[in-house]
């Protein structure tokens, strides 16, 4: 397909809206997920995710990026070419690879669970970096689905798919109201796992297999009482030293993992 002549005004309009895009308030206004970065984007695409418009900068490609980019200008169809100025003030990222797109929000159906289905149920969590850690560990872990809910940062944030590596787009993940997900886990039976510093029972210790949803508070304040109240299990972590507790993705991370263990050990793996 032809590219179009670059653009070099830091004041054009197209600029000014992808600066404007960076908050969420105005992703939200106009329904649309900031997606940058070659791997993510590759992902986004793999997923089905509709690209509305690709901003392009061949100067400033990295090797994955012109790579995937004739692929990712076929899918979207759309195409603005940017100077190296104008991409870099548009941009979330310090060394970007020349690739950001605005796309329609991901938003896929949750799986009908099995017997022994896991979900990981995030809530509030304010900090892109911590939430999109764990979403890149649940792919890892191969979670069913994840739960975003409460007023945490948005799915759509750079930093969150950024920090993911495009994992968001890899699994079911899905931002509900807490009623809602609350209600999706008890119509399908779900045991609630409340991930809390005041448990008494360690988590290697509690049972995670079959159909289990953990739940991971936000990093200032955890779990809200309500959802610590009526989960079936609670459980926390060791903790040795003067630190009462981890970061919350690096606790995620452990708790997933022992679910893991714990279900390939019954399968025998």
């Amino acid at each position: 397909m032809s590219v179009p002549e670059p653009v070099h005004s830091l004041q054009n309009p197209q600029v000014k809206r992808l600066v404007r895009l960076k908050s969420r308030r105005e992703r939200d206004a106009e329904g649309v997920w900031l997606v940058e970065g070659a791997r993510e984007l590759s992902r986004a695409h793999e997923a089905g995710v509709q690209l509305r418009q690709l901003f392009v900068c061949p100067d400033l490609y990295s090797d994955e990026a012109r790579e995937v980019a004739g692929a990712l200008q076929d899918a979207a169809g759309n195409v603005t070419v940017l100077g190296r100025a104008p991409f870099e003030k548009a941009s979330h990222r310090e060394n970007p690879d020349g690739l950001l797109a605005l796309a329609e929000p991901f938003r896929p159906a949750l799986p009908e669970p099995g017997e022994d289905t896991l979900v990981l149920l995030l809530m509030g969590l304010e900090k892109p970096g911590n939430l999109g850690a764990l979403l890149r560990t649940a792919d890892g872990v191969g979670v069913d689905a994840v739960l975003v809910v409460g007023d945490g940062t948005d799915l759509g944030n750079p930093g969150v798919i950024r920090a993911s590596q495009g994992s968001v787009f890899s699994r079911p993940v899905a931002g509900l109201p807490e009623a809602d997900a609350l209600a999706w886990l008890r119509r399908h039976g779900f045991r609630l796992v409340a991930c809390t510093p005041e448990a008494s029972t360690v988590y290697w210790d509690a049972p995670l297999t079959g159909r289990v949803a953990l739940c991971l508070g936000s990093e200032h304040d955890g779990l809200p009482a309500h959802w610590r109240e009526q989960a079936d299990v609670r459980v926390g972590i060791p903790m040795q030293g003067q630190a009462d507790s981890l970061n919350v993705s690096v606790a995620g991370a452990l708790v997933l993992y022992e679910a893991l263990r714990q279900r390939r050990a019954g399968r025998g793996a």
